[in-house]
Parts: structure tokens; sequence; C-alpha cells
């Protein structure tokens, strides 16, 4: 069954009158997991697509892109985001739930503020309300200053692409302990690493830009310190 069906399902359930926690409780394991994390995506995605007044198709482009979907899927994934688009729950009561469901894994939270920030940039353009949106559900997520302000320096162009913020380290670390840092990140970003969270195959792309930002940080650190 296809990844867009089963969200499909599950969103059906939210319009039938079925609560926001009761369709995620259903999907807490493997392999519904990766239907919630979707989901998750989803909904804030096409909230935060409003956050600056509009719709543009860069931002539906942007989703689209984020997750590869196939030509046989558009149709239903455009329902899907459609539906979350028009909800008229509030994005905040959304992150708290979503932040619950993944309290025991913040690299999983993680992952889905790269495919917000992901979205946020896909018109060139990221504007202020963007900016509030993202580190208001960052808080919620309970996400570090330090947290966002790496995603921030990575996705934004017009932010401080600062290779010690990249990596949420300070500049009198030790190159040693700065080593490790980047490993474990680089760990988490493998794709393997990231299905096990529960991200979809149809995500991993997000990886891919991760994975450059943070070995081009690395080695604009250890080079300087060489």
């Amino acid at each position: 069954m296809s990844i867009w069906t089963r969200i499909s399902d599950a969103l059906s359930a939210l319009a039938q009158g079925e609560s926001l926690t009761a369709v995620f409780e259903k999907l807490r394991s493997p392999p519904e997991r990766s239907v919630a994390f979707t989901i998750a995506v989803i909904a804030l995605g096409a909230k935060m697509a409003k956050a600056d007044g509009q719709v543009t198709r860069d931002e539906v482009t942007a989703f689209r892109d984020v997750f590869q979907i196939a030509r046989e899927d558009e149709e239903g994934a455009a329902r899907v985001f459609n539906m979350a688009r028009t909800d008229v729950a509030g994005y905040q009561d959304y992150a708290r739930k979503i932040a619950r469901m993944f309290s025991e894994d913040s690299t999983t939270l993680c992952d889905l503020m790269e495919g917000l920030f992901h979205i946020a940039m896909a018109d060139g353009f990221y504007h202020p309300n963007e900016n509030e949106f993202l580190e208001e559900v960052s808080q919620i997520f309970g996400q570090t200053d330090a947290q966002f302000l790496a995603l921030r320096a990575r996705f934004v162009p017009d932010a401080p692409n600062d290779p010690y913020v990249v990596l949420g380290v300070s500049r009198d670390m030790p190159v040693a302990e700065i080593r490790k840092v980047w490993r474990k990140l680089v760990r988490e970003t493998h794709p393997d690493a990231m299905m096990s969270r529960g991200v979809p195959e149809e995500a991993i792309r997000l990886a891919e830009k991760k994975m450059i930002d943070i070995n081009r940080a690395w080695d604009e650190i250890n080079g300087a310190t060489v």
C-alpha cells in the first residue's frame, strides 16, 4: 500500500472527527511511524506556507521535492496537503502533539525542522513571519537556541554561515571534541539511521543537504586548525 494511501486513510479519520492525538497514537510504531512523520511535515508545512500570507507554487513544489512523490501518487498527495492547509486547528496545537509523540527522539524532531526549513526557503525568501513560525515550533519541540541557529545558518542565505554554528559547537571547544560532534551528526544523517527513526524513504533526500553542510563545516574548521 502506498504511503500516500495510508496517509489519506489517517487524515480521513481526522476529517471524520477523530482527534489528532488518537490518530498519532495509532502511528507510534514502525512502519506506521513514517506516516506520522509525513503527516507532521504536511500539517506544519501547509500552515507555515501561509505564514507569509500566501501559498505559492514554489512551496508546494518544495514539499513534493522533499518527499519525491511518484506520478501515480500526485493526486493523493495534493489532497493530503490541501486537507492540512484548510484545517482550522492552530499550528501550535499540532506542534505540541507532534512534540509529545516524538518526545523520546529529539533527533526526529530535528528531521522535521529540516523539512520545514526546506519548504520555507522554496520561494527564495525567508519571510519574518516564517522565522517567527519556525522559531516557535523549534521551542515547542524543545530545541535549544543553538540548534535553531544551526538550522537557520544552513538554510537561510542571509544568515551568518559560521561553521561552528552549523555544527552547534563553540569556538573554544577542542578540535578533537568538535570531530566527535561532527561524526555523531554524520551517523545520525545516514539514510539507514533516518529510516529507523521513522523518516520515510520518500524523504531521505532531506539528508543530502545536511550531509553536505556538516561536512563542509567540519572541513572549514579542521582546515583552519591544521
